[in-house]
């Protein structure tokens, strides 16, 4: 028996990291399940799962969760920490949204507990460090984003060795074929309709904007240590990335474009065991396309990023929280976003960092700068 922490458990991936769990009860337990806000799903699924640790960060929602009464509830912003360190747990999905994630990770490493990884904004922000804390801590990091969970397999049946570079797969988002001047009015409802995915919203905009593909390519280069990373367009999303070798061989993963197998398999890993989504359909289409990086710059942007080094792409995951945030609220235009990303590349500073708290203090402090001075940043 697997025993389950999900932090970030009423999210799209816990969501459906609780679908593989209902299928398996025999191999999976739930022991703790931990939400931002949202109490009411949390206290059905606690009532559902039985879990022994329930934990909401936000105390203003805690009253919501009086009637359980056979299990421990916490309320605080440390809950993620508090339940990645139970002694029970055995694997930590880590799937809370942006960087409130990080410190979840933190504690499940240095307690030693094997992590799937969902958050990709832990990599992004500080990937050097938590990198570098895994293997200190000689923790297991399983990738459960469907384009790391295939390089990693790729990787794993034909090895490290030769590796000529990693290619990322994207859908396109909603919007790819679509002009700048079009862009513009794209409405939030739009933005969160993703043609081949069911993701929650802030991701969902991500994917739109290709945003989600720049954070990829940083997290691979943490997860794989390569810093040769292309990515290309693959509409049907049933290729989930490639690994080219040396000899120009390409090994490629195919699967449905659904999250619960890359979830099961960081669960069962190293098993492949059947995930009860269906056989692959071989009358799917399978076209590439290339990336349209004049009215989609965001990977250009991650890239440079990352060549800065330091906290800057920290500071880039920072603007863009920020940005969604502004558009879904109705604040500012979709195409926004990316000027904002784009004036904090060129205006902030690349800063080296001691720890995963001077990661969140830049994180915090730019996110402060975009909500304050959206207004005056897009005027000019």
């Amino acid at each position: 028996m697997i025993n389950v922490c999900i932090l970030g458990s009423t999210g799209s991936i816990g969501v459906q990291t609780l679908n593989v769990v209902r299928r398996y009860p025999d191999k999976f337990r739930v022991v703790a399940l931990v939400c931002g806000s949202n109490a009411d799903i949390l206290l059905a699924q606690a009532k559902e799962f039985k879990p022994s640790f329930v934990g909401v960060s936000d105390k203003t929602q805690a009253h919501k969760l009086d009637g359980l009464t056979d299990c421990t509830v916490y309320a605080g912003e440390d809950a993620q920490e508090v339940a990645a360190t139970l002694t029970e747990v055995d694997v930590v999905i880590a799937s809370v949204v942006g960087l409130a994630g990080l410190k979840g990770v933190v504690a499940a490493i240095k307690a030693k507990k094997k992590v799937a990884l969902a958050n990709k904004e832990t990599l992004v922000a500080c990937g050097e460090y938590i990198t570098a804390l895994a293997k200190e801590y000689g923790v297991d990091i399983l990738p459960v984003d469907s384009e790391h969970c295939a390089v990693f397999q790729c990787l794993k049946c034909a090895g490290n060795n030769d590796v000529s570079r990693i290619i990322l797969t994207a859908s396109g988002g909603p919007f790819f074929g679509k002009s700048r001047d079009e862009l513009h009015f794209v409405t939030p409802e739009q933005a969160i309709a993703h043609p081949n995915w069911a993701m929650g919203k802030k991701i969902s905009v991500d994917s739109a904007t290709m945003m989600n593909k720049g954070l990829e390519i940083i997290e691979a280069r943490w997860l794989f240590d390569c810093e040769n990373i292309d990515y290309i367009i693959q509409p049907s999303s049933i290729i989930h990335s490639m690994v080219e070798y040396a000899d120009g061989s390409v090994m490629a993963q195919i699967a449905r474009p659904t999250m619960e197998i890359p979830i099961q398999y960081a669960l069962t890993y190293p098993d492949h065991e059947y995930c009860g989504v269906g056989k692959f359909p071989f009358d799917k289409d399978i076209k590439f396309l290339p990336p349209d990086e004049k009215n989609f710059p965001m990977p250009v942007y991650a890239k440079y990023a990352l060549k800065m080094g330091g906290n800057m792409p920290a500071k880039i995951n920072s603007a863009n929280e920020a940005g969604v945030r502004l558009f879904l609220n109705g604040k500012i235009r979709f195409t926004d976003i990316m000027r904002l990303v784009e004036h904090t590349l060129n205006n902030e500073t690349a800063e080296k960092y001691g720890d995963y708290l001077e990661v969140i203090e830049a994180h915090n402090s730019v996110y402060q700068k975009i909500m304050r001075d959206y207004p005056r940043i897009l005027e000019s």
